[in-house]
């Protein structure tokens, strides 16, 4: 390539990406997702529009699966744990019996109503059949659900892409098939073997990253990423589940006590972002717009079984057993967003050239742009109508840490959120560990040094030092005064 060509490309994909950044802006204010701004874009930008030619589906399936990767890890590192663990047993039961649950239905419908053959109605049935991490944490992270609720439909959209990527793989390939009880026993070492790989590098990872002092910041955000990515790469070479090992590692990683974990996650956030825009770009470029009419009222049909047929039965097929309110029942089959996965999924029959890979890629295009259009910006108003709202809560404290090596201490930055009981509390009433110094207080960008009887207030930034050994119980106290104010401890509130 030469420099002149680079330069022309370099400038061109920033131009994209800023445009994608405003429209994501104003999207966001009128409700709609910001997934459907960038395939929009893609098609804009597509051979139809100002004539940018793209149909390499195996690349668009290599880069589709590296970008679901990066948006994956940002999901895991930003998802509570109490809330995953809450939502875990559903979560799992959606995203494996409630996957095969939906691939059949849909599949029936498309071989009855659409006459495909039983082939390409699986296919069809398989890549629709995984709900989109992208487009559930975007979505209902708005939305103050029950830490249950929101736990399930987070965990369900981080869970379910193993089960289908296994089979549109082998849906996707020619020859023979193997049995239904190899396939069965796959998929199970395939979630087992993922979990472990991701569980045991995230693991090794924090105790390292705990011990040992790296010389900037910056390299902390970049070396949870280069973890998770690793925990991917592992556990494909290991013919695990590559998606799993990355949800896995990011929510152990977002969850345990770090240095720079609040950078960590900001960072994360940017390259999922990133990594948003170019997939959903590039599978707009990928989309033939000359081909999308014929396929309007096939998308419709089968979009209409997903959504009132097969996404419900699975639901009550899953939750059943969890006891699940029937509100909450129908708020999981409304939310079951689909969004950049089913299109990746799709390019799968496409690179191995089943035949008619391009009109299945057509009708999963439409029926996701279609009917994310009409949900998303609707969630909100539904979860209201159904009553499963929870009442909004004070934000939880959130404390970064940054390791001082050599003095064998830590400095602890806490910001008070609206809402905490820190609020009102004097310094003294603090009652932090003697090896702990609250060294200064920012408030309204004045720094000052306080005294015994300072009053603590919500937006205060306040820096704490504090030797090694009593980091956590100082950062415990933290949280417990701020969950249940100054007599904590007489409340029972520890903060663990």
């Amino acid at each position: 390539m030469h420099p002149a060509d680079l330069d022309l490309l370099l400038l061109i994909g920033a131009v994209v990406v800023i445009a994608a950044i405003v429209a994501a802006r104003l999207a966001h204010g009128v409700g709609l997702p910001g997934l459907l701004v960038f395939l929009a874009l893609g098609l804009v930008l597509g051979e139809s529009g100002l004539g940018v030619r793209f149909d390499d589906a195996g690349l668009a399936e290599s880069l589709g699966l590296s970008a679901l990767v990066l948006i994956l890890a940002e999901g895991g590192l930003t998802t509570r744990l109490d809330h995953a663990r809450a939502g875990a047993p559903a979560a799992m039961t959606l995203a494996t019996i409630g996957v095969v649950v939906t691939t059949a239905i849909v599949a029936g419908a498309a071989h009855e109503l659409l006459e495909l053959p039983w082939r390409q109605a699986l296919l069809l049935g398989a890549v629709l059949a995984p709900t989109d991490a992208a487009a559930v944490f975007s979505v209902l992270r708005k939305l103050p659900l029950p830490p249950k609720l929101s736990g399930i439909l987070e965990g369900e959209s981080g869970l379910n892409d193993p089960p289908s990527v296994l089979a549109v793989t082998l849906l996707s390939a020619s020859g023979a098939h193997p049995s239904g009880a190899l396939v069965l026993g796959e998929v199970v070492y395939e979630l087992i073997a993922g979990a472990a790989i991701g569980l045991v590098l995230a693991l090794l990872g924090a105790a390292g990253l705990r011990r040992v002092a790296l010389p900037a910041s910056g390299l902390y955000p970049i070396a949870v990423l280069a973890l998770i990515v690793a925990a991917y790469g592992a556990a494909s070479t290991a013919h695990a589940s590559g998606f799993l090992a990355v949800y896995v590692a990011a929510l152990v990683l977002g969850n345990v006590q770090l240095p720079h974990r609040a950078a960590t996650r900001g960072f994360a956030e940017g390259i999922a972002w990133l990594a948003q825009i170019g997939l959903f770009v590039m599978l707009g470029l990928l989309a033939s717009p000359a081909r999308l009419p014929a396929q309007i009222l096939p998308a419709i049909v089968i979009g209409l079984v997903l959504t009132v047929l097969a996404r419900p039965i699975s639901v009550l097929i899953s939750t059943v057993a969890f006891r699940v309110r029937w509100r909450e029942q129908v708020f999981l089959s409304y939310a079951g967003l689909r969004g950049a996965v089913p299109i990746v999924l799709a390019t799968i029959p496409m690179s191995s050239h089943v035949p008619d890979a391009a009109r299945l890629f057509d009708l999963v295009f439409l029926i996701v742009l279609g009917f994310t259009l009409v949900q998303g910006p609707t969630l909100p108003a539904m979860a209201r109508k159904l009553g499963v709202l929870a009442e909004v809560e004070p934000t939880e404290l959130d404390v970064e840490s940054a390791p001082l090596e050599d003095l064998h201490a830590v400095m602890l930055q806490v910001e008070i959120p609206e809402g905490s009981r820190l609020h009102g509390v004097e310094l003294f009433e603090l009652r932090l560990p003697k090896e702990a110094n609250l060294s200064l207080i920012v408030r309204e960008s004045q720094g000052f040094v306080p005294d015994p009887t300072t009053r603590l207030q919500s937006g205060d930034r306040l820096l704490i030092v504090a030797a090694a050994q009593v980091r956590r119980r100082t950062e415990r106290r933290l949280r417990a005064v701020s969950r249940a104010g100054k007599l904590a401890g007489w409340h029972g509130e520890y903060g663990d």
